[in-house]
């Protein structure tokens, strides 16, 4: 062997020791990410362990048909350990998603401060969706009393199916039929007290569990098209929403073979 391509490679032998106990420590140590899979999905129109998740008083709320669905993902926890294997593991499965930890838990330094902030999240986007849909629909929040429970799910991403599903049991489609047209519709988005629709994030899991639980259509933040198109479920149609009001005129088209928007 040349005396150069000998000493190049002790060199490279040399630093492989060191290369190696980093690749070693990297495997079982804890990484900053999150592992992330569908969740749950719950029917706003219906009930969820035993109570109803819109009630209304103050009117006279309609007979629904069809279901409309908010999606969740569902996470590891904030004190999980998530080493480089299970990072790998996610970046190779359709079914799973890896997220740097500080998107799924961005506040809080244990447990309980991110469940009441997770808490307070769902919280104001009960109030948010109501006041949208009774602007909506030109109604008094004095005289229409909406109560909205839903255990066990927190953060903002149900907004737009909350206002949707209020919106069906007071109105319907405005035309006396559901809103729904009888379908299973899931969806997800935030949403503001003016009717905006937001991002959420982890749209192609909930695609997936949107899919699992009979859904047929999904009504997806505009700006969000291309993440719900690279891994979407056969049999699924995505509608991009913008607002509460473009929401409600899609899924009118949507019954009367109108123009729906697409992604």
């Amino acid at each position: 062997m040349p005396v150069a391509l000998a000493r190049r490679s002790r060199v490279l032998a040399a630093c492989a020791v060191p290369v190696a106990a980093l690749l070693a420590v990297a495997v079982f140590a804890p990484l900053p990410f999150s592992l992330a899979e569908p969740g749950l999905t719950a029917d706003v129109l219906g009930s969820k362990k035993g109570e109803q998740v819109i009630t209304i008083s103050g009117a006279e709320p309609r007979k629904t048909t069809g279901e409309l669905r908010m999606t969740t993902i569902a996470a590891t926890g904030p004190d999980a350990a998530v080493g480089l294997d299970d990072v790998v593991d996610g970046w190779f499965r359709a079914d799973r998603a890896v997220m740097p930890r500080d998107s799924v838990y961005p506040v809080g330094e244990n447990t309980d401060e991110i469940e009441e902030y997770n808490r307070a999240e769902m919280r104001e986007s009960q109030d948010t969706a109501t006041a949208a849909a009774l602007d909506h629909l030109g109604r008094s929040p004095k005289d229409v009393k909406v109560t909205l429970r839903l255990a066990d799910v927190g953060g903002p991403s149900a907004g737009l199916m909350f206002a949707l599903g209020i919106v069906d049991k007071l109105d319907g489609d405005g035309r006396g039929g559901d809103l729904t047209g009888g379908r299973t519709i899931a969806g997800t988005g935030t949403i503001t007290a003016d009717g905006r629709v937001g991002p959420v994030g982890g749209v192609p899991l909930k695609t997936r569990a949107a899919e699992r639980d009979g859904a047929t259509v999904f009504l997806v933040p505009a700006e969000e098209c291309g993440d719900a198109r690279a891994e979407l479920p056969e049999g699924l149609r995505l509608i991009p929403v913008t607002s509460l009001e473009g929401a409600v005129n899609a899924l009118a088209a949507l019954e009367r073979g109108g123009r729906v928007p697409h992604c």
